[in-house]
């Protein structure tokens, strides 16, 4: 059991991520990568997510505004979103990308409208989540490792 009081707390706020089904196996992935040499990797990758994916979320917002619908244009960003979000293990976010993208594939231009809104909730809800949770994980400080004594 963790000693550090903002270490158990910062484990029970990453479990709740997976619990809440915000993240999946591919978060566990690269915080994998995470190491002594790069302490912030997860933090970083997650930031340039952000970064990239607010750029395409705008590009889906345009494409919405214009009518008819060009659902193959709109089908190609968020594929491209999808790709981006499963690749941090945003799981909410990807399954409502799956779900767009069907909508685009029956050419539902409702679906789409309702499915954005949604995806963008999530994408706010995770963003805040993670936002969070890495405060938390500045704030605990470097995990402390056993070492014998000598």
């Amino acid at each position: 059991m963790e000693r550090n009081p903002m270490r158990r707390q910062l484990a029970i706020m990453r479990q709740s991520l997976f619990d809440q089904g915000h993240v999946d196996e591919q978060f566990v992935q690269l915080e994998e990568l995470q190491d002594d040499a790069n302490p912030n990797f997860v933090e970083e990758v997650v930031t340039l997510y952000y970064r990239d994916s607010a750029r395409i979320i705008l590009n889906i917002e345009q494409a919405l505004e214009r009518k008819p619908f060009d659902f193959r244009k709109l089908d190609a960003y968020m594929h491209q979103f999808k790709g981006s979000s499963s690749s941090i293990g945003a799981k909410k976010v990807k399954a409502e990308s799956t779900l767009f993208r069907e909508y685009c594939k029956s050419g539902n231009g409702e679906g789409c409208m309702r499915s954005f809104h949604q995806l963008k909730k999530e994408y706010a809800t995770l963003r805040k989540k993670l936002g969070a949770y890495f405060q938390l994980a500045r704030q605990a400080g470097p995990v402390e490792t056993a070492s014998r004594p000598k």
